[in-house]
């Protein structure tokens, strides 16, 4: 990109090849995945976050093999197959080489290919932070998870279930299998049914939703309890008048979170849903299908063929 805008804006075009830092890895990028904030960066919506440094390769997360790190790494060497989350001032995972900071990146687990193992990155972490970081999810606890069909929701119903909570999901009429077979003990048709009608005194909400969801959300949690939102910000006089704590969350990278995900996929506990395969090519069409925000799992980008040793 050269300028922030609509999706006419992104250009596939040759650059040249970035050189790692001292405290960097180089990374040879098989796929990538597409996030809802990739679409927000384009339109200019974090302009103050990003900033004005184009052109500017978007891509919050990336898997691949090292290529080369710098002096100071002492993790990972030529050949390791990772994957990997980036900051917004660091991002490029739409490009066929990327850096990135020794604390952004972690094994990719060989119970998962190049392109669930690049859905996982920014979503897997932002569900991870929010239920355990912030919330701190306990077995026996309940959790209220808005949206569970999306990147974020049906990585976050895995790790609750992971985590023993037991797991109450809203989503269209399309998705409640999917939302059962991801492991969600009960499944709200938000089309046809209130949740606030089935979920009552729960410990954690999720909300990936915003606005009136999250208003209607306030009076489910039990005092004490917690909403973290990665979709609109807190009402403070809310949570107030519920005895109530309540985050808005931002999600940054953090190697033991990366590092986590990869346990739970280890232990197939966690495994990514990629519902839609784009060629890097055709970058524009994977934006316009996130920006729908009725996206099953999650979309990716094929950068390269898998390296075949």
């Amino acid at each position: 990109m050269h300028a922030y805008g609509g999706p006419e804006m992104l250009k596939v075009e040759n650059v040249p090849r970035p050189e790692p830092k001292d405290d960097e890895v180089l990374i040879r990028v098989v796929a990538a995945s597409i996030n809802p904030v990739d679409v927000a960066i384009r339109k200019g919506y974090l302009a103050e976050l990003v900033g004005n440094r184009f052109p500017l390769i978007l891509g919050m997360d990336a898997a691949g093999m090292v290529q080369k790190t710098g002096s100071k790494i002492t993790k990972f060497r030529r050949g390791d197959l990772v994957f990997a989350f980036f900051s917004l001032a660091g991002e490029g995972g739409y490009g066929e080489f990327v850096t990135a900071k020794e604390n952004e990146v972690a094994v990719k687990p060989k119970t998962v290919n190049f392109e669930q193992a690049a859905a996982v990155g920014a979503a897997g972490s932002t569900a991870w932070e929010a239920l355990i970081d912030e919330a701190n999810l306990s077995a026996g606890q309940t959790v209220l998870i808005h949206g569970g069909a999306g990147g974020v929701g049906h990585f976050a119903i895995q790790i609750a279930k992971a985590r023993g909570a037991k797991v109450i999901a809203t989503g269209s009429t399309a998705n409640q299998d999917f939302l059962k077979q991801m492991g969600a003990d009960v499944a709200i048709d938000y089309t046809k049914t209130k949740f606030e009608d089935v979920a009552r005194d729960v410990d954690v909400v999720l909300d990936s939703v915003g606005g009136d969801t999250l208003e209607r959300s306030y009076g489910l949690v039990k005092k004490g309890g917690i909403i973290v939102t990665i979709a609109d910000d807190v009402n403070q006089a809310a949570l107030d008048a519920h005895g109530i704590r309540g985050v808005a969350l931002r999600c940054t990278p953090k190697a033991d979170v990366l590092e986590g995900l990869a346990q739970l996929m280890t232990a197939k506990k966690l495994m990514p849903v990629v519902s839609q395969t784009f060629p890097l090519a055709d970058v524009v069409k994977g934006q316009e299908q996130i920006a729908t925000r009725h996206t099953r799992g999650k979309i990716v980008l094929q950068v390269a063929e898998e390296p075949k040793n």
